[in-house]
């Protein structure tokens, strides 16, 4: 094959098939991680329904400071929830949090997290035009 083929070719795929970007395929290649997992799909779904659901305790009696009640959930709570230790639990919360997924918010010694909604909505944007969709 001549060189001028292999050059034409060349500029064809680059025209129709331009290389992503590497940090965006990164950002999404940790959502993907983080999606990945159904402890951490429950953990997202129990953040998005909020406080109300699921039986969770009243902050106040737990002793968290504050006047009004934190957004997210606790790390205890999702314990209490899932049944699994806290190093567990907090391993799928930092899977998370790397992802850009969740936000926390800390009071005291406590951590709360909640759904990050506009990072998520950004990473779904992300997949559909990946997967022009």
């Amino acid at each position: 094959m001549d060189s001028t083929h292999t050059e034409g070719r060349d500029a064809t795929a680059q025209q129709c098939c331009p290389a992503p970007d590497e940090a965006a395929v990164a950002r999404l290649a940790r959502v993907a991680k983080a999606l990945s997992d159904p402890i951490r799909l429950g953990m997202l779904d129990v953040m998005v329904q909020g406080r109300a659901c699921c039986g969770l305790p009243d902050t106040v009696e737990r002793g968290v400071p504050g006047a009004a009640d934190p957004l997210g959930i606790c790390v205890c709570e999702f314990q209490e929830h899932f049944g699994l230790g806290q190093s567990k639990v907090s391993y799928h919360v930092r899977v998370l949090k790397e992802a850009g997924l969740v936000s926390e918010e800390t009071r005291g010694k406590w951590s709360f997290y909640a759904v990050d909604r506009e990072a998520a909505a950004g990473a779904l944007d992300a997949f559909r035009a990946l997967l022009r969709a």
